[in-house]
């Protein structure tokens, strides 16, 4: 066709497979954080899930020797021999066991996520996922053209049963399961873990079980539900080095995958990254075989900061938080605040970053269960920490004195 038909202006149509796929909220309130700190304002982070202390120093010279070696060519898509052999060793503090076989390597868990859930699903199936729970699942769900059906959880973020049996209908294919949660940080006792397993194995069920939380536990207990009996041959479990080992940045995970999915999820992989960078991978098998002090100091300080953040904000009047058992996330509930101030939850944690400079995250970014909460992590530095609830209390303050209508709160720097 002739150049200057007017066919060249016409605008490009996204598939819609794309535009089924949502964000992810933390981002984009760091997004606005940062332009208010472009703009000279000081702000407090409490608004994105990273650990604050660096990765450890082994691991780093782990990496760096390994770029010198020459570690920065192709290499096995599923993953080096010697990190699927230490992750399979590593499934003993989950009280499971699986083959090297059996673990595919990716560049984080939310690679992970999509290559289980498109290995696994067919257009039209049903899918259960958390509400509130982390964005990303019916965003892949959907992607994958399945229909995400919310299962809601109970008072302190643990997976409710009988609530998910009342769910589970013909054409229900695969249940989401995410111990510790974020953003709840609610964790499964071993009778729930029994009482889900007892579920999928009956509807005959796939379970992918996102794991990325569960060395992060403060009754320091660690297992999975695909430890159960007949649960391995169902489930797909999703686990990365971000959390635990603060190696968020190195994009790092695995996935421990049933027998029958193991070549079509490489497959996945080969067709999306080749394979995943082999220093990192190297670098990730420092962690896994070096001292895991690490994660046991990193775990006893952030239960220190998990009870003075908790005991604080139940302090604050109209404000109520439940004690997460693992993560590094309080979800407390402000419909009362919401109330005396006239604002939505998105409105709410607006007007505490734009006049309080501290940024939090809706709690409706996780789903319409969220309505009415917000989610702060506490993996921040103790000065930051302290500095985030002086403002809240502030915040808190200023509502009692005088109920927000259109924009009464003055901004602090």
């Amino acid at each position: 066709m002739a150049v200057g038909s007017g066919v060249e202006n016409m605008p490009v149509v996204p598939a819609s497979r794309v535009t089924a796929l949502s964000g992810e909220g933390a981002f984009e309130v760091l997004r606005a954080a940062r332009r208010l700190e472009d703009a000279g304002r000081h702000v407090v982070h409490l608004e994105i899930g990273e650990p604050d202390w660096a990765t450890p120093p082994h691991v780093v010279e782990a990496a760096v020797r390994a770029l010198h070696d020459g570690n920065t060519r192709y290499v096995n898509p599923a993953g080096l021999p010697a990190l699927r052999d230490a992750i399979a060793s590593s499934l003993a503090w989950r009280g499971m066991r699986a083959p090297s076989e059996n673990i595919v390597v990716v560049p984080g868990a939310k690679p992970m996520l999509f290559y289980a859930l498109l290995a696994v699903l067919e257009p039209g199936d049903e899918v259960l996922v958390p509400d509130p729970g982390f964005p990303i699942y019916p965003s892949v769900v959907r992607f994958a053209g399945a229909v995400p059906v919310p299962y809601s959880l109970d008072a302190s973020g643990a997976v409710d049963s009988d609530r998910l049996a009342a769910l589970i209908g013909p054409r229900t294919r695969a249940l989401v399961v995410n111990l510790p949660g974020n953003p709840t940080g609610g964790i499964a006792t071993a009778e729930d873990l029994r009482a889900i397993a007892e579920l999928a194995l009956r509807h005959d069920l796939v379970v992918i079980s996102d794991e990325v939380y569960g060395r992060i536990r403060y009754d320091r207990r660690a297992d999975s539900i695909a430890a159960l009996s007949g649960m391995p041959e169902r489930t797909i479990i999703v686990d990365s080095f971000s959390k635990s080992y603060a190696m968020t940045g190195w994009r790092l995970g695995f996935g421990v995958v049933p027998p029958p999915l193991v070549e079509r999820v490489t497959t996945l992989v080969v067709n999306g990254t080749s394979c995943t960078p082999p220093f990192v991978q190297l670098a990730g098998l420092a962690a896994l075989t070096g001292p895991q002090d690490v994660v046991t100091a990193a775990v006893t300080r952030l239960e220190r900061r998990r009870e003075l953040v908790v005991d604080e904000l139940n302090g604050l009047p109209g404000v109520h938080c439940a004690r997460p058992g693992g993560a590094f996330y309080v979800f407390p509930d402000v419909r009362e605040l919401e109330e005396q101030a006239g604002l939505s939850t998105e409105q709410l944690a607006a007007r505490l970053l734009e006049a309080h400079g501290l940024a939090v995250l809706p709690g409706t970014g996780f789903g319409p269960a969220g309505a009415g909460h917000l989610r702060l992590s506490f993996a921040v530095p103790l000065a930051d920490l302290d500095l985030a609830l002086e403002r809240l209390r502030q915040f808190v303050s200023d509502l009692a004195v005088a109920p927000l209508t259109d924009g009464g709160v003055h901004v602090r720097s």
